[in-house]
């Protein structure tokens, strides 16, 4: 499950044990040698849908992590691409990571909380990959609103996500029973830790989005095996 360079069982529990900002710090120096990091044909897969290399002018990529998907965005804008994430320590991560990635477009790296971000109208492009699961339910309508605002009129959100999965498949119960250990242990222990499976699935990000206005196109059948229960979003703001 890890590579021999990723965080041993102890690191895992004491990221666990904090805040999910101090905890990506703290994992930062060995998230890409997690099970965690979107992996590369994911990505790839998902970014092709945006279009050809310089077809953009500025992307954002929200809770960007170590900066994986700012290394396939960055050859798709001409001007600038943004990562933004909760985590310094996963920022400084990127910065290094990304200090000889491919393509002319500026590189910005920006500290914040994801229900608030600090855009208006600035880009032609958003993704987000990885991390609906640190977004409780009552709060995915601030994230959408968030995109929207950042976006341009006619500007992209691209995500991966699925589609609801069948309640006789093992994987279900196996999810179900991690997020109530989750919801466990943040009622017995502060800090809250939020990290939950099958959120903003299908549906459910549908509804919200179209709620906020964007148009919504839901695309299957595109991605590698493994990976090819996963579905490609691209939602447009009017």
């Amino acid at each position: 499950m890890f590579h021999r360079k990723g965080p041993t069982l102890r690191e895992l529990a004491a990221q666990a044990l904090t805040s999910v900002e101090h905890g990506y710090d703290l994992l930062a120096p060995k998230f890409e040698y997690t099970p965690f990091r979107t992996p590369d044909a994911v990505l790839e897969a998902a970014i092709a849908q945006l279009g050809a290399p310089g077809s953009v002018g500025s992307a954002l990529d929200v809770c960007c992590g170590t900066g994986a998907a700012m290394r396939f965005l960055r050859p798709l804008a001409r001007e600038r691409v943004v990562g933004f994430d909760l985590s310094q320590g996963m920022l400084d991560e990127a910065r290094q990571q990304l200090a000889q990635a491919p393509g002319t477009a500026a590189l910005e790296f920006i500290q914040g909380d994801a229900l608030a971000l600090p855009f208006d109208g600035a880009f032609d492009v958003v993704t987000s990959f990885g991390a609906f699961g640190h977004i409780l339910e009552e709060d995915e309508p601030r994230l959408v609103k968030g995109i929207a605002r950042a976006l341009r009129p006619g500007g992209r959100f691209l995500f991966v996500t699925a589609h609801p999965p069948s309640k006789l498949r093992p994987g279900y119960w196996m999810a179900k029973g991690f997020n109530a250990a989750m919801r466990a242990r943040n009622a017995l222990w502060k800090p809250p830790f939020v990290m939950y499976y099958l959120t903003f699935l299908v549906p459910r990000a549908r509804a919200l989005l179209e709620a906020e206005g964007f148009t919504v196109e839901v695309r299957d059948g595109l991605m590698p095996e493994p990976f090819s229960v996963l579905s490609t979003v691209i939602a447009t703001r009017r």
